[in-house]
């Protein structure tokens, strides 16, 4: 299915990307299913909460349970959704801190969970 005509369309990028902003307008390209990006924000979301959970509790295992239950959520959304590989697979440290701005964007308005006629941010 094509994007709507108002909508950019997709951006060629050679991986390893250097600059991190040009980075994460491809990692935004790879996100372009509202379903994914759903999942990425539970995943996030739920991952929050168990490394808050570590802090409280001491406890290394729900470091652990944060990082699996992110990375869960944005695999089901990549393998079923989005049909491509996570950015992790290519370079994980700018895709771990994607995956935290692309939270705030979304917190922020700047990327919607509805439709992506909504964007504020171009992918």
């Amino acid at each position: 299915m094509n994007a709507p005509a108002n909508l950019p369309q997709p951006v060629e990028f050679s991986l390893p990307i250097k600059n991190y902003n040009e980075f994460y307008r491809f990692y935004l390209t790879e996100h372009r299913n509202i379903t994914s990006r759903r999942l990425h924000v539970v995943g996030s979301s739920i991952g929050l909460y168990f490394w808050s959970k570590a802090i409280r509790q001491r406890k290394a295992k729900y470091l652990a349970y944060g990082l699996l239950s992110g990375y869960a959520c944005a695999w089901v959304g990549h393998f079923f959704f989005e049909h491509n590989k996570p950015a992790s697979f290519k370079q994980p440290l700018y895709s771990f801190i994607s995956d935290w701005r692309m939270l705030s964007d979304v917190v922020r308005g700047r990327l919607s969970l509805v439709d992506r006629q909504f964007d504020k941010i171009d992918s």
